[in-house]
């Protein structure tokens, strides 16, 4: 089945919209995220949420059927590969942002847990046959990796 030039175009356009709409959503929540605003970046999750979901599924559409878009002009074409490569970059600087505030949400666990363990009654007390024992290790908080 042949696809017109229309309708590619129009394909393309929608394409470069969602584009362009994902990556300011996404650009949004890593300057959240580097601005040490976690909160901030959950403002937009829904809509982020479905974008991806319809740019997943429209762009695996694309890469199964490139006739879908091959007969859009050249000029609308190159803008939705220049809009992919700012998406693409995008996700990247999420990645490292994300990457970091784990690392220092981490490292605030840890050292509340140190702190913690430090804390703790560290007396010795007596075994069997009246020996003194040594001291019971002390231990961290173990917290559930989905908190």
């Amino acid at each position: 089945m042949a696809i017109s030039a229309t309708d590619a175009s129009d394909r393309v356009e929608q394409l470069i919209v969602l584009t362009e709409r994902l990556t300011e959503l996404i650009a949004e929540e890593a300057l959240a995220f580097e601005e040490r605003r976690a909160h901030d970046a959950a403002r937009h999750i829904e809509e982020t949420s479905k974008l991806a979901n319809v740019y997943r599924h429209e762009s695996a559409r694309v890469r199964a059927n490139p006739r879908m878009v091959a007969s859009a002009p050249l000029a609308q074409r190159t803008r939705l590969i220049r809009a992919t490569e700012a998406f693409d970059a995008v996700l990247a600087r999420q990645g490292r942002a994300l990457a970091a505030a784990k690392t220092v949400t981490e490292g605030l666990v840890r050292a509340i847990a140190d702190e913690v363990a430090s804390k703790r009654n560290t007396g010795a007390g007596y075994g069997q046959g009246g020996a003194a024992s040594a001291p019971a290790s002390a231990t961290s908080i173990t917290l559930n990796k989905r908190a």
